[in-house]
Parts: C-alpha cells; sequence; structure tokens
C-alpha cells in the first residue's frame, strides 16, 4: 500500500492527528481518541499504520499477561512526499480531500460528544476567506502560515495546553482572467 492510500482513510488519519506531539499511545487509548469507530476497526488501522511504517512500537509491557504495545508516529512517513503529491491524480486529491473532510467532520463530532465540550470557551473556529492572490502572494502567505504553525509543533502536552486540531486549505475558487 503506498503512502497516500496508507493514509487516505478518516480513521487512519484520525490515528495520526492523535499521534502528532511525539506521542506514545496504546491502542486501547487510541480507541478512546476515536470513540465512534469500533475497537477491531481501531486495531486494524494501527497494525496496517505500523506495517506501513507511519507507526513504531515505542515500547511494549506485560499487562495481565499480554503484551502492551506503545505506539509512537514516525514525523517522516506521516506526510506525502513531494513526489506522490506530483504524481496523484485528479482523483486521488478527490479522493484525499474527501477523507481529510471526513475525518475532520468525525473529529470535531467526538469534540461536541465529549463532556464540557465549550465551543465559546475552547475559542472554536471555522471561518473561509475568499482573497485574491497571485501565485506568489500565494507562496508568501503559505510561508507565513508554516512559519506561525510549525514553531508550535513541537510542543508537548502540558496541563495548560490542549490539543487543538489546525486545518489551513485553500485552492482556488475562480482562475485568473484571461486577456
Amino acid at each position: 500500500m503506498n503512502a497516500l492510500e496508507l493514509l487516505a482513510h478518516p480513521v487512519r488519519l484520525r490515528i495520526v492527528h492523535a499521534m502528532r506531539g511525539e506521542r506514545v499511545l496504546t491502542t486501547a487509548q487510541l480507541c478512546a481518541r476515536v470513540p465512534d469507530a469500533s475497537k477491531a476497526m481501531v486495531y486494524r488501522h494501527v497494525e496496517l499504520l505500523e506495517a506501513g511504517g507511519v507507526l513504531e512500537v515505542a515500547e511494549e509491557r506485560r499487562v495481565r499477561g499480554a503484551v502492551e504495545r506503545g505506539y509512537r508516529l514516525r514525523q517522516d512517513r506521516a506526510s506525502l512526499d513531494p513526489e506522490a503529491i506530483a504524481s496523484a491524480s485528479t482523483e486521488d486529491f478527490r479522493r484525499s480531500f474527501a477523507v481529510a473532510l471526513a475525518a475532520l467532520v468525525a473529529e470535531f463530532d467526538a469534540y461536541l460528544d465529549r463532556d464540557g465540550a465549550d465551543p465559546v470557551a475552547d475559542l472554536v473556529g471555522y471561518r473561509q476567506h475568499a482573497v485574491w492572490l497571485s501565485r506568489d502572494e500565494l507562496v508568501e502567505l503559505i510561508g507565513a502560515m508554516r512559519q506561525a504553525i510549525v514553531p508550535v509543533l513541537s510542543n508537548e502536552p502540558r496541563p495548560d495546553r490542549a490539543q487543538y486540531l489546525l486545518s489551513p486549505i485553500q485552492f482556488p475558487i475562480e482562475g485568473p482572467e484571461r486577456t
């Protein structure tokens, strides 16, 4: 299974989201993070991600006679390389976007279903802005967003921190005027 196929599934994408930030989680802990998927489904997708090299076993310990594994995300394998993106078809992009949206909706539903979910206090936001940009301006904007996000990617969990899912999406809704 190639990287695109491996990551283009809503449950696997949610597992990858849950593992971000150098976390080590067991499959049971992942089941709690993806409560709308069956345990069997989460276990199956963890196995696929491990076999595909996206997850690695970080620790093992005996629990009531069974071996419990803690998994860690391999950051270098958890995204598509430029060659995979360049060779993706229009249908690959369509399917990947649908998976990303399905995972985003599932994550948002799981958030709203939690006890004490408070979108106002948690500063939940989802806005869309239609802006006119040249290619150079778009590249500059993407760079500025990366500069804002990259420094906080290495933040570790603490009692005063909540994990937020940021999903920057950009695509043209109208082409440039032709003269």
